[in-house]
């Protein structure tokens, strides 16, 4: 019971969070495959959104400003995604790997929960490769004089550049912020509470460089895209040729990007975030 004179601020308070959490698990664990994928290709599309956003903000800020103020309005952009996901409905993997929480508590079993992570990130892919796609063919990439288009192709190129255990490290660091985010959603009353939830621990993610899976699965196909397709006129526009950025390859994209990043933000989400707040508020305590 609240006391009378106790004013609550939560809808949940962290407790009753870790309860909802589980539920939500069980329920995302027992949806049909083909709800879970259309949610995924949404979840997926909605992230490239997010990306697109980040990338047109910061397209021909160069020496402008101060490299932190421009990673912090590519991060504010980029919360576009998460907030689409969340206040509009779809499924997103690196989200769902708090459904560990319902797993460890034996709420779902092992297949189905690795049935929904497996649907999941095709969906994402799906959603977020058919971003790109549309994104290309929109010519938006050649807007700002070809800004877009060099920002787009700097992101890809540097994100196929990173070590192995750097690219894990990265998205350890990427998904425990998207999920400490997905977690406080859970305590929101409104949509504003889920929206002011969601910005800061997004922004901060994308402003500190971190690696987020999905997000990839946008940024490196753009650029790969720009690279092998883009007319003879924008190369021109930008005074850069296709073989500058000769390292953006499907190879490089899969095995030095989206593998290891796709490691660490399981280890980020699901142990680091979900495993211990499951330890923490729903393991059988001694009485």
């Amino acid at each position: 019971m609240i006391p009378n004179n106790e004013i609550r601020l939560d809808a949940l308070l962290p407790p009753e969070m870790a309860n909802r959490a589980e539920q939500v698990g069980v329920r995302k664990a027992h949806l049909d495959w083909i709800t879970i994928l259309i949610l995924a290709i949404l979840a997926g599309s909605f992230i490239g959104l997010g990306a697109i956003f980040a990338t047109t903000v910061t397209a021909g800020i160069g020496s402008t400003l101060p490299y932190g103020i421009s990673r912090f309005l590519a991060g504010l952009a980029f919360t576009l995604g998460l907030i689409l996901v969340i206040v509009g409905g779809a499924e997103l993997f690196t989200g769902n790997n708090l459904m560990i929480m319902a797993w460890i508590d034996r709420q779902i079993s092992t297949r189905l929960i690795l049935r929904n992570w497996l649907i999941v990130y095709i969906g994402n892919f799906i959603g977020s490769f058919a971003t790109a796609v549309l994104s290309f063919l929109s010519g938006q990439y050649g807007y700002g004089n070809g800004a877009v288009g060099v920002t787009a192709l700097a992101t890809a190129s540097a994100k196929v550049q990173l070590g192995f255990i750097q690219a894990i490290a990265l998205g350890v660091l990427a998904n425990a912020l998207v999920c400490l985010a997905v977690w406080m959603t859970f305590s929101a009353r409104t949509t504003t509470d889920r929206i002011l939830a969601i910005a800061p621990p997004i922004a901060a993610f994308v402003a500190a460089g971190y690696e987020h899976s999905i997000a990839n699965m946008y940024f490196i196909p753009i650029g790969l895209l720009i690279k092998d397709y883009a007319p003879a006129s924008f190369w021109t526009a930008i005074g850069k040729t296709a073989s500058d950025f000769s390292q953006i390859t499907w190879g490089n994209f899969f095995l030095k990007n989206l593998l290891p990043v796709t490691i660490g933000n399981i280890i980020g989400g699901a142990i680091l975030v979900g495993a211990v707040y499951w330890f923490v508020y729903l393991r059988k305590k001694p009485v």
